[in-house]
Parts: structure tokens; sequence; C-alpha cells
């Protein structure tokens, strides 16, 4: 055998050593994303809550500035319950999948509503709200139902489920100024360009925009009859987080047997 013969044919061998051996890698990374975390999260004896802290009244910050709301009041009952705490994390929303499934949080639990888009991502919990994606304008506009939409400018907040349901009659959306909504990084500054009148009208969850209201004087808004439909809450997790899932669904069925969920949503929906 040549001496480049045999040259050659040892980097060769490297080189398939190499590539099985980042296959090798490759295989590991993807049985461990695979993994169900329960046992983890137990041993560090705490779950990582992500949340949008401007989404009044399930998550958001309190003049003091702690995150306060009605699924922080939930997680923690239900923390107790499955005997981990929680650590509440504020995120990205527009990047809420990417941030749970690459393990920067465990939960996405905030106000998030239950979509076949999201269920390609996700894993969900039982629902444990309902919810519609409501039409709100100020009080003396001329918009009374969907139609008035048509040339006019709609706001809503980025990857929020009110663009999905918008998206669903494409035809109103072309009609709008713009052919498409006016995106927000949060719904409290698609409110505030309403209030300035630098937007017609914002399709938000129901929840959020009835607090809205309350809280800046309800004389000023309106919300319409009509809207972009309904829909329900519910927890988001890593698809292979199965144990996760069955202890927090667990643990809600048993907070609404003993009344102490009725007691949580008296408290922040009294309506």
């Amino acid at each position: 055998m040549s001496r480049n013969l045999k040259r050659n044919l040892i980097v060769a061998l490297i080189l398939v050593l190499g590539i099985l051996s980042l296959v090798g890698c490759s295989n590991n990374n993807e049985e461990a994303k695979q993994e169900d975390s329960f046992e983890k999260l137990k041993e560090q004896g705490y779950i990582t809550m992500g949340v949008d802290d401007t989404f009044a009244p399930m998550g958001f910050r309190d003049e003091k500035g702690e995150i306060v709301g009605f699924d922080i009041d939930l997680a923690n009952e239900v923390s107790k319950r499955i005997g981990l705490d929680i650590k509440i994390q504020q995120i990205d929303w527009t990047m809420k999948e990417t941030e749970l499934n690459s393990g920067n949080i465990d939960v996405i639990w905030n106000g998030y509503s239950i979509t076949d888009e999201r269920k390609e991502k996700v894993a969900f919990s039982q629902p444990y709200l309902e919810n519609r994606q409501v039409i709100v304008t100020l009080a003396d506009t001329d918009i009374n139902a969907k139609q008035d939409l048509a040339g006019k400018k709609v706001a809503a907040q980025n990857q929020s489920s009110a663009v999905e349901a918008m998206e669903t009659e494409p035809e109103l959306v072309a009609a709008f100024d713009g052919g498409e909504p006016v995106l927000f990084d949060t719904n409290n500054e698609a409110f505030m360009d309403l209030e300035a009148k630098r937007v017609d009208a914002v399709v938000a969850d129901e929840v959020l925009a009835k607090y809205y209201i309350k809280q800046r004087g309800a004389e000023r808004f309106k919300i319409l009859e009509e809207d972009f439909g309904e829909e329900e809450y519910g927890i988001g997790f890593r698809k292979q987080d199965v144990k996760l899932l069955e202890a927090i669904d667990k643990a809600l069925d048993d907070m609404k047997a003993d009344g102490t969920y009725d007691e949580i949503c008296q408290k922040w929906f009294a309506e």
C-alpha cells in the first residue's frame, strides 16, 4: 500500500468516526428533549411559569411592581397541592412557545388561549376559563358592527389569539385600513393608541378588555355585540411533560370540587 493511499484511508476513517460521533450526540440531544422532566423538576423544587406581565387581570404588575392576577393566584394554589414552588418569569409573548420548548420556562400560564395552531407546538391542560375575542372602540365612534371595520385601523397584540381569530375572516381583514391588523407588542399599547385615536378599534380577550375599560372609565368605550369567536384558556406544557400536566390537571379538579377555584374567580371576576 502506498504512503498516499494509507494517508487517504486514515483521513477517511477520521471523517467517518466524526460523523458517527455527531449523529450520536444528535440522538442523545433528541432523547433529552423527549424526556418527561417531572422528576428533575421535583429535585429542583419549583417550576418556572412564563407570563406576559401586562395581561390584566390574568397576570400583571401592580402599583408596587409585583406580578399579581387570577392566573398567579391559581398557580400559587396549584403549587401547594403538587408540592412544587412557582417561579414567575416575564417573557416576550411572541416567543412563548420557543421559551417553553427550549427549557427556559416549564409552563405558559397567562391567559393562554387553546387553539389548533398552538396544539401543534404544545400540550394543553384542561380548559379552566372561558373567553371570547371582543371588538372595542371609543364610545363616540360610528363603528357598531363588524362590517363597519372596513377602512378602519384595527389593532391587536402580536402573536395573540386575537390575530388568529381575525385571520379566520380574511375578507374582512383585507378590508381593514392597510389590509391587515396594526400589531403591538402588548395589549396596553394597543389600547393606548385607541385612546389617542391613532387606531379605530382593538380586538382583544374579553377578560382583559373589560378590566382595562373598568380602570380607564367604562363610559369612554364600547364593546360591540359581534365578536371574533369564543375560546378557552389552558396551560401550555412541553408535549413530553405528561406527568406535570396530569398533576396540575388533578390539582385544578380538586380546587373546583372544594370551592377554592370559585373563591379565586370571585376575587378577580366578581361580575
